[in-house]
């Protein structure tokens, strides 16, 4: 079962990396714009319009652009996290600014800030949360990248009794039917995803 579950979500997977791939330069400053406007509105409405802590990520290659998001996330007075990956599939955590300088992860095929690393105690603290997708359903149910340490991450938040409001971002077409993705016991159902066209609520989180 597990061994099905896993091939359906290689399959949506690898069809959504090959639409990515074919976004052009100009689809991707939009979408990084508008991830911007709307991801640092809903960060506003969450926080009251306080200056608080963001745990985002770095897009890379076809990813959603969120460089604009942090950027404008920074711009706002927000303090900006960004992930770190570590053995054993963990997250310890960087704090961003526009001066920050980034190296090849040894882990995964991403780009981490350079700098003082704290652990998850620390993103625990943030008042919002964006995190990578390759595709989510209305049910909440989300694909990442295949690696795992998000789950993890969710994982110790919820052990925690933390429940930090999150978006998985993603591209507009990579919202799919609820249902379309099988979950398994370890996966954590996201509460809402951060697209193009503005920030949405989904029914399978809390």
């Amino acid at each position: 079962m597990r061994q099905e579950t896993n091939a359906v979500k290689d399959d949506i997977r690898a069809a959504h990396r090959r639409r990515r791939a074919g976004l052009t330069p100009e689809q991707l400053d939009a979408a990084g714009g508008a991830l911007a406007v709307h991801g640092e509105a809903w960060a506003g409405t969450v926080t009251g319009g306080q200056p608080s802590i963001a745990c985002v990520y770095l897009g890379v290659g076809q990813e959603p652009p969120t460089l604009p998001l942090m950027t404008a996330l920074h711009a706002s007075g927000h303090k900006v996290l960004l992930p770190v990956c570590e053995p054993g599939r963990e997250l310890s955590w960087v704090f961003w600014t526009p001066e920050t300088d980034f190296e090849r992860s040894k882990y995964a095929p991403i780009l981490e800030p350079v700098g003082l690393r704290h652990g998850a105690e620390t993103a625990s603290d943030a008042a919002v949360l964006f995190i990578p997708a390759t595709a989510v359903d209305l049910a909440g149910n989300r694909i990442g990248q295949g690696g795992g340490y998000y789950d993890k991450f969710l994982g110790h938040l919820a052990t925690a009794g933390k429940q930090v409001p999150l978006a998985a971002v993603i591209y507009d077409d990579e919202l799919l039917p609820a249902g379309r993705i099988p979950a398994e016991e370890f996966d954590r159902p996201v509460p809402g995803v951060l697209t193009p066209s503005g920030y949405r609520p989904l029914a399978g989180g809390a």
